[in-house]
């Protein structure tokens, strides 16, 4: 699997996780070690899992004129992904996270998503 891939499947695990409040961590995680044991795949999916307090304030802190509460699922999903990807994994070029969230972005959500992904990414990234 490659980054792509283990990023989108991340993105599905997150998004079953934030959309379904029966869902539980201890489920994802589950599901985790069905697949084919992916590093990449368990580093973001388990790291947004232990982080997900601070990177929500990192997110809430870069919106203009919205809340994060205010956000839809697949906008959180795929800004919690690349801001972990941000803060927490080196080797990774800021434009590349960039580009692969504007993707999700554009694939899942709405079609304004990948503007709004792009946007609120650009932000942090003049931060770092």
């Amino acid at each position: 699997m490659n980054r792509r891939e283990a990023r989108e499947k991340a993105f599905q695990i997150l998004f079953q996780l934030d959309i379904n409040d029966s869902a539980t961590e201890e489920v994802i995680r589950d599901f985790l070690k069905k697949e084919k044991e992916d590093a990449y795949l368990k580093s973001v999916a388990e790291g947004v899992l232990m982080n997900r307090k601070e990177i929500d304030e990192r997110i809430s802190d870069k919106l203009k004129n919205w809340s994060f509460d205010r956000l839809a699922s697949v906008e959180k999903t795929t800004l919690r992904i690349a801001t972990y990807e941000m803060y927490y994994i080196d080797g990774i070029p800021l434009k590349v996270t960039i580009n692969e969230a504007v993707e999700l972005a554009k694939k899942y959500g709405e079609s304004s998503s990948g503007k709004f992904v792009n946007g609120v990414l650009s932000r942090m990234n003049e931060e770092k």
